[in-house]
C-alpha cells in the first residue's frame, strides 16, 4: 500500500500543474524546468511588492519561442529568456505586474492611471502608438522598478524619460498602495 501511495503521488506531481506562493503571489506553473521556476521563484521575491494584491490564481506558462506576454490569469514567459538569469527578472514582475491591473482596475481608475502616468491611452484602444504610450504599459514597467531599484533591474531608469521613469518610485508605491489599499511596507531589496 505504502508503495503504491509513494507511486501515486510521484505520478499527480508529473501530472498537476506546480504551485507557488512567492510573497503572496498565488501561482502555478506549465511547462519549464526547475532551474526556469526557481528563477521565477527569485524574481518575484526580488521585489518588495506584495504579489497577493492580485486574488486570483496565475497560470506561468514556460516555453521556448513564445511572445512574453500576460492576458488575465494568465502568463507566457520564452524559456530563452527565463533562463538568461537576473536579467529576466524585470521581465517576470512585468508580467505579473499586469495581472494586478487585469484583477484590480476598473475602467475610472484606468482612465486616472493613464493621465498620472503620462500616457496617452490605457492599455491598446488605440492603435500605433509607441510602447511607452500605453498607460498600462508605463504602469507594469513603473510598478518594476518602484519595488525593485536594484542595479540589476533591465527596467533602471537611464533618464526621466523612460517608461519605468513614469512616475517617481515613492510617489508611485504611495499611489498604488492607496489604489489597492495595502499600505506601503516598501524595503527596498537589492
Amino acid at each position: 500500500m505504502r508503495r503504491f501511495l509513494l507511486l501515486a503521488c510521484s505520478i499527480a506531481s508529473l501530472v498537476l500543474p506546480a504551485s507557488a506562493l512567492a510573497r503572496g503571489g498565488d501561482y502555478a506553473f506549465d511547462g519549464g524546468t526547475k532551474a526556469q521556476r526557481s528563477q521565477v521563484h527569485a524574481a518575484l521575491a526580488a521585489s518588495s511588492f506584495d504579489w497577493s494584491a492580485v486574488p486570483t490564481r496565475v497560470t506561468i506558462h514556460i516555453q521556448p519561442d513564445i511572445p512574453t506576454q500576460a492576458t488575465p490569469g494568465h502568463i507566457w514567459l520564452d524559456a530563452r529568456l527565463v533562463s538568461s538569469g537576473r536579467f529576466a527578472w524585470a521581465a517576470i514582475q512585468d508580467e505579473y505586474a499586469h495581472q494586478v491591473d487585469f484583477s484590480r482596475f476598473d475602467a475610472a481608475t484606468r482612465q486616472n492611471l493613464t493621465g498620472q502616468l503620462g500616457a496617452r491611452d490605457w492599455c491598446y484602444g488605440v492603435t500605433g502608438l509607441r510602447h511607452a504610450e500605453y498607460g498600462c504599459e508605463r504602469f507594469a514597467s513603473t510598478l518594476v522598478w518602484a519595488f525593485w531599484p536594484s542595479k540589476d533591474n533591465a527596467y533602471r531608469p537611464t533618464s526621466s524619460s523612460d517608461e519605468s521613469a513614469a512616475m517617481a518610485p515613492q510617489q508611485f508605491r504611495t499611489l498604488v498602495s492607496g489604489l489597492l489599499g495595502i499600505g506601503n511596507p516598501f524595503s527596498p531589496k537589492r
